[in-house]
């Protein structure tokens, strides 16, 4: 009997409770009760506060590792930028503003070399001699020096010592004028490079065209020492400088102008561009036409040919050759003076005759006048070509308003540079309207300048107009206030 006792209390603990409950009871129990709003909560923030557990150790742990995130950010952006990508406007003024100095002492020193004053310093003091002579003694020095040169004994015999300070002072403005030029271009180009105000190529183009400033001054002075001595054809000769000497003192000088107004121009284009890129998107596309290759080398090719005109120009001065055949289109009873006069062999100085040709080109008169008129006319008739073939069908159609105007003022410059040109033949060489020839030559070569410059495809240019069309940026204007604004903040406190 208590064996069976024992059992049914096994196998009542074996059955489940549901066996005794009602059905009611049971459908009660099937469906839970909702879960409160708060337990809501709690489930929805679990993933992400188990996230966080498992992530930060500690807030003073997650404080020190953003702090050192944002100095390793901060280093890496620092030594990405610490050349900027574009040049500061400023730069672009000052360029300019250089240009328009080596523009005038250009026109200068033409007006000293036709009133033959350029050989009345006859020393190169680069440092000392930025001074004038200050006493009636350090006159007399002077004067003494001009005296035993063989332009005083040849040429101005008769000068005193007031005519001698008119000339004198001719020069030494044209040599203080190149002094401030090379000044007022290498301090704020030192300026510019330590304060990372330019770009890496802009930094470049500045030390470049620094270097060609100093070498400027040498080659001035090694210009002016070929005319103080009496050897350039035979003792007694008339004295004056070598015409190579001044064609290469003008080729630097032009070269310097170029380089200048050329980086200056870059300088501004991109801030334009930069300023509205939808805009120039689609300028930089227009350049990219098939139609304007051949104009845009054509440009070149003229911009080349100016510039040989320019040299040969130079060896007219230097060797006063546009004294003879004074008038034009013919010279003397022809259009090209006697064959004998043209090959003469005094300007030979080999027996065997055989630098005759070149001789004769670069240092007879008559032939020297007469390449500088067929170098003109060419000059002319390409200028007129090239505007002709621009309102052609498909090159007009592709062409930008700014070209199309650069063409049509390029035809201005030449015309009235041919103007000025014979103008100063026929009336025999007046200083003013010499001046005004070779101040002409510059503008000239100026249009073709601008012009190519404006059919030129800026690759860096338009990488960063294309960047900042894909990331959205704001206009170059906001970018620079914001850049200052954080660099204002930041010395800020560093001083605190």
């Amino acid at each position: 009997m208590s064996l069976f006792q024992l059992g049914l209390r096994r196998a009542a603990t074996q059955l489940s409770k549901s066996s005794f409950a009602c059905g009611q009871c049971l459908c009660q129990q099937a469906s839970p009760a909702p879960p409160s709003h708060i337990l809501k909560l709690v489930a929805a923030r679990a993933p992400a506060i188990r996230s966080y557990a498992t992530k930060t150790k500690s807030p003073i742990a997650s404080l020190s590792k953003n702090i050192q995130n944002e100095k390793t950010s901060n280093k890496t952006s620092e030594k990405k930028s610490s050349f900027p990508e574009t040049n500061a406007k400023s730069v672009g003024y000052w360029l300019l503003g250089s240009a328009a100095s080596v523009f005038g002492i250009v026109v200068f020193g033409g007006l000293t070399r036709l009133t033959e004053s350029g050989l009345s310093i006859t020393e190169w003091r680069p440092v000392t001699g930025s001074l004038p002579p200050m006493s009636a003694e350090d006159w007399d020095s002077e004067f003494e020096k001009y005296r035993a040169s063989p332009e005083y004994k040849l040429i101005n015999p008769h000068m005193d010592l007031d005519e001698f300070k008119k000339i004198y002072f001719m020069e030494w403005t044209h040599r203080l004028w190149g002094r401030f030029i090379g000044l007022s271009f290498v301090i704020p180009t030192i300026y510019f490079i330590a304060r990372r105000k330019v770009t890496p190529r802009m930094a470049a183009n500045l030390v470049g065209i620094s270097a060609l400033i100093g070498f400027q001054g040498f080659i001035g002075w090694w210009m002016v020492k070929s005319g103080l001595k009496d050897d350039l054809f035979a003792p007694g000769s008339h004295p004056r400088v070598s015409q190579y000497r001044l064609a290469t003192h003008l080729a630097a000088a032009f070269a310097c102008y170029s380089w200048m107004l050329l980086a200056g121009l870059s300088v501004f284009r991109t801030h334009r561009a930069l300023g509205n890129p939808a805009y120039y998107t689609g300028h930089f596309s227009a350049l990219k036409n098939p139609a304007l290759n051949i104009l845009r080398r054509s440009v070149l090719g003229l911009t080349a040919l100016i510039f040989t005109t320019v040299l040969s120009g130079a060896l007219v001065a230097g060797l006063d050759a546009g004294l003879i055949y004074n008038e034009f289109p013919k010279m003397g009873t022809g259009y090209m003076p006697p064959k004998a006069e043209l090959l003469d062999k005094f300007y030979s100085r080999k027996e065997d005759g055989s630098d005759i040709w070149w001789r004769n080109m670069l240092e007879n008169p008559s032939f020297v006048q007469l390449d500088h008129r067929i170098l003109a006319m060419t000059t002319f008739t390409a200028v007129l070509a090239l505007f002709a073939y621009s309102r052609t069908g498909r090159v007009q159609a592709a062409m930008p308003p700014n070209v199309r105007k650069g063409v049509l003022g390029l035809v201005h410059l030449v015309s009235l540079q041919v103007a000025l040109g014979i103008t100063t033949l026929i009336y025999i060489v007046p200083i003013h309207l010499a001046a005004t020839h070779q101040a002409g030559a510059l503008a000239l070569l100026s249009g073709a300048l601008v012009l190519g410059q404006r059919l030129r495809i800026p690759k860096n240019t338009v990488a960063l107009v294309q960047r900042q069309l894909k990331q959205g940026a704001q206009p170059l204007k906001t970018q620079a206030l914001s850049q200052k604004m954080q660099e204002a903040a930041k010395n800020a406190a560093t001083k605190a």
